[in-house]
Parts: C-alpha cells; structure tokens; sequence
C-alpha cells in the first residue's frame, strides 16, 4: 500500500515536488503517493488535520506556511529551531514533527553542483520570512564571512538577525539601506516579491567583482532578479531548481531512511525548464 505525502502552499499548482517525489519512488523502489494542497493561511491547519486524518505521514511546506507550520509542531529538529521555520513534517505518535531541509539543500547545490566556495563570502541576505529564515542557518554554518539582511518590513529583519544570535556576523539592514552597504560576494534573493513583478530597486553597486547571485525561487519567478544580476556583471546567477531537488533529497531521506541520488533528476527538470524557456 502507497503511502500518503503532500506539498502545501498557496498559490501551489506550480510546484515541481510530486514530479520529483515520484522520481525519488522509482528510484528507490518506493510506493507512495505524493498530492499538492493548496490552502490560504486560514485554511492550513484544518487543510494539514484533515490530511492527518486521511493518512498523511508526510508533508513539505512552502510559501506561505513555513513559519505557521513551525508553531504546529510538537516536536522540532534543531535546525528547524533555529529558523523558526518548518518546510518538512513527519507524522509521529506526539503529532508532527518539524524540520527544515532548505539550507542543507542550498548548501549542498552551491557547494557541490555549482562548487562554489561559501567561506569568508561578504553575503547579503534579501527578505526575512520563512525561506531566508530556512537558510541563514545554515549559510552562517558552512563559514560565510558577514552575512547582512534586509527586509521591505524593518522588524522581520531585525527578528531574524535576534533568532540567528551572531551579533558580530549577522547584521539587519533595511532596503532603503542598500546604496550604503558596499559590495558583497554573494547576494541571495529570498522574497517572493518577484512573483507580483515588484522586485524592489536595488543598486548595481551591490555586486562585487566576482558575484554569485542566487534566487530562492525557480522557473518565471527567478527570472527579473538574475536578469538584473546578470546585467549587471554578477559572475555567476544559480536560480532554486537546484535546491529544491536537494532539500526534496533531505526531506525524502527523513521519511524513508534513503537519500536519493539527486543529479539525473535535476538535470531532467532544468533541461525542461531551459527548453521552455527557449519555446517562450
């Protein structure tokens, strides 16, 4: 008998993860069944009950339930801790248990697929929520040098800098701030503000010399921040497809005891995305 997973979010029909979940299955020989929910904020946690109910032993989380799924945890691993954010449950005899893939799975497409060096980076950190919550963690882990924050609203910023603890290293900026800040070695776009077409004005001085700009998101999403990195002389623009597979890895590994192997899937969906974009 197949079991039951999810991924939840609103708006969620976009999402990549059942396609990859059911990869992961092949590949391991696993039987499950992996749906897409969508819920508003008001609806999730009668959405995830119900999905309890009907014999849900796992669920990801995406925008913009990361943060409400954290407080409906009984129990948390301590990176999901220290983000305040959860982006995988696991059903346990307590309730859910809550963990957050989303850093491993950046740290692991940077430094492995794209070999990039993460120490001693100068990186600045855009937006505060639940997906730059999931990885400045473990940024901070993997050696990043300063590692600078800001947010649209000033007090996300903040919170997030007081959750993280490293007062030398981790510094809340806000955007009106930017122009000020110099240039940085790796400039990571984490709001969701280009899904409205809103990405907010940012200096080309931002960008050192030899810059990697990542964004979070993927496909048409990704696109105005990497244009405008791009453009403006970033040496390398890396959108979240690869991190997404990689985090789905993790969070695949904590339902089912096997990591699977990652590379022949990622090299499927972003030969896809690369044709369709071609196509547009």
């Amino acid at each position: 008998m197949s079991s039951l997973y999810a991924v939840f979010g609103h708006p969620v029909g976009h999402s990549l993860s059942p396609r990859i979940h059911a990869t992961f299955g092949r590949q391991t020989g696993i039987a499950l069944r992996y749906e897409a929910i969508d819920a508003t904020p008001e609806e999730f946690p009668r959405a995830l009950d119900a999905f309890a109910t009907a014999g849900g032993a796992g669920a990801n989380v995406t925008l913009p339930h990361k943060q409400a799924a954290y407080a409906l945890c009984a129990t948390v691993t301590e990176r999901a801790r220290r983000a305040g954010a959860v982006n995988t449950l696991a059903r346990s005899a307590e309730g859910w248990h809550g963990d957050n893939t989303d850093g491993a799975g950046l740290v692991r497409d940077l430094t492995e697929r794209h070999r990039f060096d993460l120490r001693q980076r100068r990186t600045l950190l855009i937006g505060a929520g639940g997906a730059a919550r999931g990885v400045a963690p473990s940024l901070l882990d993997a050696g990043v040098g300063e590692l600078y924050i800001v947010n649209r609203t000033p007090e996300r910023a903040d919170a997030l800098a007081d959750i993280l603890g490293q007062p030398a290293r981790v510094h809340a900026r806000y955007l009106s701030d930017l122009p000020a800040l110099g240039s940085f070695d790796l400039l990571l776009n984490a709001t969701s503000a280009a899904r409205g077409g809103s990405l907010p004005p940012l200096p080309m001085s931002l960008l050192a010399p030899r810059c990697t700009a990542v964004d979070l998101s993927y496909g048409e999403a990704a696109i105005p921040f990497l244009a405008w990195a791009r453009a403006n002389g970033a040496q390398q623009v890396v959108d979240g497809l690869g991190m997404l597979v990689e985090q789905a890895a993790e969070s695949f590994a904590l339902w089912h005891g096997v990591r699977p192997l990652t590379d022949e899937v990622y090299e499927e969906l972003h030969a896809r995305h690369a044709a369709l974009v071609t196509a547009d």
